[in-house]
C-alpha cells in the first residue's frame, strides 16, 4: 500500500526540494507496480487527499488542522499519544486493506504500468 502524493508540489518547498528530487519517486511507484504485476499481486495506492496524518488510528476522531512541522499529537478524542508518521502508516494500511477486501473507494484510477502485461517479458525473436 502506497499513498498517491503530489511530488511537484512536495519539490516547491525549498528546504525539501533536493531530497525529495533525489528520492525518484515516480521511478520507484512505477517499479513497484511494474514488480507487483511481474508476481501476480496488487499495489494498492490511497487517494492523497485521506486524512492519514489528521485521523487518529485508535478512535477514528480528525483532528482540524495539523501543520507539518507536528510531529507528535494527542487525539481530543481518546487522548491518546500519536507519532505523527507512524499514526498515517497505521491508517494508510487500515484503508489499503479496505480496498483489497471490501473494494472500497479510497485509490484513483489505476493504469498498467509500462502499458505492458507481465506476460511480455520474453525477448521478440530473431530471424536468421
Amino acid at each position: 500500500m502506497i499513498e498517491d502524493l503530489t511530488v511537484r508540489n512536495m519539490v516547491r518547498n525549498p528546504k525539501l526540494a533536493r531530497a525529495i528530487s533525489d528520492a525518484s519517486w515516480a521511478e520507484f511507484r512505477s517499479l513497484l507496480e511494474y514488480k507487483a504485476a511481474w508476481y501476480g499481486r496488487e499495489v494498492v495506492v490511497v487517494d492523497r487527499f485521506f486524512p492519514s496524518s489528521k485521523l487518529c488510528s485508535t478512535c477514528g476522531a480528525l483532528q482540524s488542522k495539523m501543520p507539518l512541522n507536528v510531529r507528535t499529537w494527542t487525539c481530543e478524542g481518546c487522548g491518546m499519544n500519536h507519532d505523527r508518521d507512524g499514526n498515517a502508516a497505521r491508517n494508510l494500511l487500515a484503508a489499503g486493506l479496505a480496498v483489497t477486501v471490501c473494494g472500497a473507494g479510497v485509490r484513483p484510477q489505476r493504469r498498467t504500468p509500462g502499458g505492458q502485461s507481465a506476460t511480455k517479458q520474453k525477448p521478440p525473436r530473431r530471424e536468421p
